[in-house]
């Protein structure tokens, strides 16, 4: 199975701007664990997830003040749509992070967690009909 069978295609994109709890309200309205943070200024593409909002939070550093340029990982590694699950699954475990950014073409196409490759790893059971 590839990335592009497992990834969400539907991903939301903020701006270096916003504030934590801008972030997480939009995180959390569309049940989301990362965002893609475009910043055309510092010329790419970088991620924001919950965990970088949990650790802000965590060491007190105030929501609605912080912006997520400041949070944000920019050395991001990217997954190809053509990769294998296998693939992305191997680069999430060796770098220690959830998600990956899909790129198609030098553009997002989509973010694939680990959750998502979980899921085409172990459907969910099918119900047993009863005769």
């Amino acid at each position: 199975m590839l990335v592009r069978d497992a990834m969400s295609p539907m991903v939301l994109t903020i701006g270096p701007a916003h504030t934590l709890r801008q972030a997480a309200a939009l995180m959390s309205a569309r049940r989301v664990g990362a965002a893609i943070v475009h910043d055309p200024d510092a010329g790419g593409i970088g991620i924001l997830t919950e965990r970088d909002i949990l650790n802000a939070v965590g060491l007190g550093q105030n929501p609605d003040a912080e912006r997520t340029d400041a949070h944000t990982t920019n050395n991001v590694v990217f997954a190809a749509p053509t990769w294998t699950l296998e693939e992305a699954a191997r680069a999430m475990a060796h770098g220690g992070f959830r998600h990956l950014i899909v790129l198609d073409r030098g553009e997002p196409a989509g973010i694939v967690s680990v959750r998502d490759i979980i899921r085409c790893w172990a459907p969910a059971p099918q119900p047993v009909e009863s005769v």
